[in-house]
C-alpha cells in the first residue's frame, strides 16, 4: 500500500488534520468492492467508520491513493452502490480510507438517516 495521505500535512507533522465535513461513526459491515481497472474481481472488506462522505476499511489488499473504487454495501438494512476514491490508507493499520464521489442526494439523505439512527 501506498503511506501517502490526504489526512497528514506535508509540513513534516506527526498529528493528522481533519479535513472531514462529516461526523464519521463507528460501524462494522461487509462492504465489497472493485477497483475500477479490475471489475471482475469483486474483494470483501470491513468497515470500521462510516459518514456521509466517506468511510475506513480494513483491508489486506494494496491500494493506492487517488484509485478509483465501487462498492456495494448494506448498512442497518438499507444499500447502497457508491463510487469512491482512496483518500489516505495506513499500511501499518491495514487501513483505507475512501471519499464518497457522485453521490445522488437520495443516496447521502438516506445515508445519513442510517448513520443518524446508529448514533443513537
Amino acid at each position: 500500500m501506498n503511506g501517502n495521505s490526504a489526512d497528514v500535512p506535508a509540513t513534516g507533522q506527526d498529528a493528522p488534520v481533519n479535513r472531514r465535513g462529516e461526523e464519521r461513526v463507528p460501524a462494522r459491515f461487509e462492504v465489497h468492492f472493485t477497483y475500477t481497472q479490475e471489475a471482475a474481481r469483486a474483494l470483501r472488506a470491513y468497515s470500521l467508520n462510516v459518514s456521509a462522505g466517506g468511510l475506513c476499511l480494513r483491508t489486506r489488499k494494496a491500494y493506492d491513493v487517488g484509485s478509483p473504487v465501487r462498492m456495494d454495501m448494506t448498512i442497518a438494512g438499507e444499500s447502497f452502490q457508491l463510487n469512491g476514491v482512496v483518500a489516505w490508507v495506513r499500511d501499518e493499520a491495514e487501513a483505507v480510507g475512501v471519499r464518497f464521489t457522485d453521490m445522488s442526494e437520495e443516496d447521502r439523505t438516506r445515508l445519513q438517516r442510517v448513520i443518524d439512527s446508529i448514533k443513537r
